[in-house]
């Protein structure tokens, strides 16, 4: 099935990491009535709200980009937050989607879905077969349920749904709270703060915390106050301390790269192209997201470094847990259906830092 290019397409979580991305992409295509909408604007937990957007609107096509998410700090801490928000989010969505007719869906899960012991790399086939990484496991067991929300409407009631399974994503637009961001970003963060530190920049140092207070310490605070606050985070003038022991690998894809592959799914590839059609028992409908290759998060932080420019120590907090030891996935359905990845690591680091810095800049000359 091909969507016209006059097509209505609703990007749920249109301003996050990958809902903007995908936006960009799908304007540079020539898709040009795109609907969003912010979360103040529509709140996608209440279902009354969802359906009234829904009524108004009728879009052809879905994109379920908006979820709730962090990284290991704020899965561990708000366990009920994350499977319930996420479920009540997918269940109105899908749900109204349904009841409305739209021709296509695409949904956004993560690669959390898979058994923290899954066989390397992890092809969709592992889903279900030996437990979830504790940590993130209310998480997981939501983008379960819709992914197989996905899967079960469109076996049931001939719907196009499809469901996408991305590996660890960094890009523009990402998260740098350092109180619920994701490794890479919030390794950059408290890297750059650390050398802004070191190198006695306070003026840095109070422009960026202007722009994402810590804890509610922003850059008028005191130098006490701020270095405290920091200190909390493992970031002081002589050191940055990251998280666990540093061994545990994972793979990055750029957002911009998971955008062009979500785009790519949503108008080449239907449901039926998803599973094999001899096999009796039609699961694990969903294609993996990735680049393919990894690197151990030591290396991740050395290289963050390298690009920041820091002089200081990189400590390791072995208290603190890593996580899943590995998380490769096996990209190869994906291949097949005709994508592959462009940014590589390194590529990657460099545009995320830049963009980070130039963030800081423009939101401190327009204050």
């Amino acid at each position: 099935m091909t969507l016209d290019k006059n097509a209505k397409i609703y990007v749920a979580g249109h301003r996050g990491l990958v809902g903007s991305a995908i936006w960009n992409n799908l304007l540079k295509r020539g898709y040009t009535n795109l609907v969003g909408r912010t979360h103040k604007e529509l709140d996608l937990l209440d279902p009354v709200a969802v359906k009234q957007f829904f009524d108004q609107e009728q879009p052809d096509a879905v994109v379920l980009a908006a979820a709730h998410v962090g990284g290991i700090m704020a899965n561990l801490r708000y366990r009920a937050d994350f499977i319930y928000q996420n479920l009540q989010i997918q269940q109105n969505v899908i749900g109204e989607s349904y009841r409305h007719g739209v021709q296509k869906l695409l949904f956004l899960g993560s690669t959390c879905i898979y058994p923290r012991m899954a066989p390397q790399p992890m092809r969709e086939d592992a889903l279900l077969t030996s437990p979830l990484e504790y940590t993130n496991e209310p998480y997981a067991i939501a983008k379960i349920a819709g992914l197989k929300m996905c899967e079960s409407f469109s076996l049931q009631y001939g719907c196009n749904y499809i469901a996408v399974m991305p590996t660890n994503l960094y890009g523009p637009n990402d998260n740098f709270h350092l109180e619920n961001s994701h490794v890479l970003p919030a390794m950059i963060r408290k890297v750059y703060l650390a050398k802004c530190l070191n190198e006695n920049d306070w003026t840095a140092v109070r422009k960026d915390l202007d722009l994402r207070p810590v804890e509610g310490v922003n850059g008028s605070a005191m130098e006490q106050e701020i270095l405290a606050i920091l200190s909390k985070y493992g970031i002081t003038p002589e050191a940055v301390t990251l998280w666990g022991t540093g061994s545990p690998l994972r793979e990055f894809l750029w957002s911009e790269d998971m955008a062009d592959a979500s785009v790519h799914v949503l108008l080449n590839v239907d449901f039926k192209d998803t599973y094999d059609p001899q096999n009796p028992e039609v699961r694990n409908c969903h294609i993996n997201v990735g680049s393919g290759k990894e690197l151990t998060i030591r290396s991740l932080a050395e290289k963050v470094v390298a690009e920041v420019g820091f002089k200081g120590a990189l400590l390791w907090d072995t208290s603190k847990p890593d996580g899943t030891p590995r998380k490769l996935i096996d990209v190869s359905k994906l291949h097949q259906l005709g994508w592959h990845h462009q940014v590589e690591i390194d590529e990657g680091i460099h545009r995320l830092y830049e963009w980070y810095r130039q963030g800081i800049c423009i939101n401190h000359q327009t204050a």
